[in-house]
C-alpha cells in the first residue's frame, strides 16, 4: 500500500516578527511589525514595496545579519532566531546575492564561484553552474574584466555552488541596463528550479515581481499588506495600497448611498446585488484602462504628461487634487495642457475600500 505524501516543512517560516534599529542615529521606530510569512520549497517569492518599507531588513533577518526583537525565524523547519535561539549566518545554509555583486576583486571568476565551498568539497557543481549561467570560458577573468550581467551571473553561481536550498536576492538586477535586466530576470526561475532551490527576491518594481515570482509579498512601512500570487493580487487586492502600488491603479474618493457608489468620474454599482447593503468605504480603486478621456476646452481636467509605451499611451491627467493615470490607444493622441472630460467606462470593474466590495461602472 503506497505511503501518502507527507506535507513538507516550509523552507522559511516567520512568525510574529518585529524589528527596529537601535542606537544614537536611529529613530527607534519599528521597521517591521508582526510579520507572518512562509516560503514553500521550490517557490520564488518577491518582497515588493517602496523604498524604506522594510524589504531588505526582512531579507537580512532571514539571512541572520539582523536579529528580531520579537517573533521567530525558522529555515527548513529548524529554528534559527527568536525564543532564545540564534544561529549565525554562516550556519544557516543560505546563499546571498547582493545588489552590488560583492565579488572579490583579487579572485578570478572560478575562485569567486568556489569561495563558499569547504576545503576538499567537489567543485563540479560550481563548474556546472558557470556553464548553466553562460560563464564557461571566462573562469580566469577577474570581476573588472566582466560585464555587469556577467558579474551578476557570477554572484548567483557563487551563492548556489555550496548546494544551498535557499537563495536570498537583494535587488540583484537594479544596476543593469534594461535589456540585460529583462534577460537575467527571465532566466532566474529556471536556474533556481534546475538547482532545486527556493528564493526570496527584493524588488521595488511591481512589473518585475509579477513577471517572475510565484507569490508576491507587498510591504509598506513595515506592514505586510498581502502575500499572494500575481493573479490574486490583480483580481483581489486586499488593500487600497496594494491596488495603487502593485497595479498602479487610480484611487477615487467615493460616497456610498443606497447601495450605489458615487465618484468624481461616475457612478458604480455592486457587482453582487445581494451585497448592496454591506457596501461601505471611502475610496474606489479603478484601473488605468477603466477611464475614458474626451477633449473639452471648458473641462476642469487637463493632460499634464504622457508616455509612449509602444502599443498605447500612458497619460497623466490632473482633476482638482487628483492625479490620474490612463492607458489609451495610440490613435487617441492628446497634447500636454489639453483640457478634457473624464468618465468611467461602462461595465468596467472596480473595488471599494475598506470593504473590498466588487463594483461595476454604469
Amino acid at each position: 500500500m503506497p505511503t501518502p505524501d507527507l506535507p513538507q516543512e516550509p523552507q522559511v517560516e516567520l512568525s510574529g516578527l518585529w524589528h527596529r534599529y537601535t542606537g544614537p542615529a536611529s529613530s527607534g521606530d519599528w521597521t517591521l511589525r508582526d510579520i507572518d510569512f512562509q516560503l514553500q520549497p521550490g517557490e520564488l517569492v518577491g518582497l515588493l514595496g517602496p523604498s524604506g518599507c522594510g524589504k531588505t531588513t526582512l531579507l537580512r533577518l532571514i539571512a541572520g545579519f539582523e536579529q528580531p526583537e520579537r517573533g521567530s525565524v525558522a529555515i527548513g523547519g529548524r529554528p534559527v532566531a527568536g525564543q532564545g535561539r540564534w544561529l549565525p549566518p554562516e550556519r544557516r545554509g543560505v546563499g546571498m546575492v547582493f545588489q552590488d555583486y560583492a565579488l572579490f576583486p583579487h579572485l578570478d571568476a572560478w575562485r569567486n564561484a568556489c569561495f563558499g565551498l569547504k576545503r576538499g568539497q567537489d567543485t563540479s557543481r560550481a563548474a556546472w553552474l558557470l556553464e548553466l549561467l553562460g560563464l564557461k570560458g571566462l573562469e580566469r577573468r577577474y570581476p573588472h574584466e566582466l560585464s555587469g550581467g556577467q558579474r551578476q551571473r557570477l554572484a548567483l553561481a557563487r551563492a548556489l555552488a555550496p548546494g544551498c536550498s535557499l537563495v536570498l536576492l537583494d535587488e540583484p538586477f537594479s544596476n543593469l541596463d534594461v535589456e540585460v535586466r529583462l534577460r537575467l530576470r527571465a532566466e532566474l526561475p529556471g536556474v533556481l528550479a534546475r538547482c532545486g532551490a527556493s528564493g526570496v527576491i527584493v524588488t521595488h518594481d511591481p512589473e518585475e515581481a509579477m513577471a517572475i515570482c510565484d507569490r508576491v509579498a507587498v510591504l509598506e512601512s513595515g506592514h505586510l499588506h498581502q502575500c499572494a500570487s500575481p493573479r490574486e493580487l490583480v483580481n483581489a487586492p486586499a488593500t487600497s495600497f496594494v491596488g495603487r502600488f502593485v497595479l498602479q491603479g487610480n484611487l477615487l474618493p467615493a460616497q456610498v448611498q443606497a447601495g450605489s457608489c458615487e465618484t468624481p468620474l461616475g457612478v458604480l454599482d455592486p457587482r453582487d446585488p445581494g451585497a448592496a447593503g454591506s457596501v461601505s468605504g471611502s475610496e474606489v480603486l479603478v484601473s488605468q484602462q477603466a477611464i475614458e478621456l474626451v477633449p473639452d476646452d471648458d473641462a476642469e481636467a487637463w493632460v499634464v504628461g504622457r508616455e509612449y509605451l509602444g502599443r498605447e499611451w500612458l497619460y497623466q491627467v490632473q482633476l482638482g487634487e487628483l492625479r490620474l493615470r490612463l492607458r489609451l490607444p495610440l490613435d487617441l493622441d492628446y497634447s500636454r495642457g489639453q483640457r478634457c472630460q473624464l468618465r468611467l467606462r461602462s461595465g468596467e470593474s472596480a473595488r471599494l475600500y475598506p470593504s473590498g466590495a466588487a463594483l461595476v461602472a454604469r
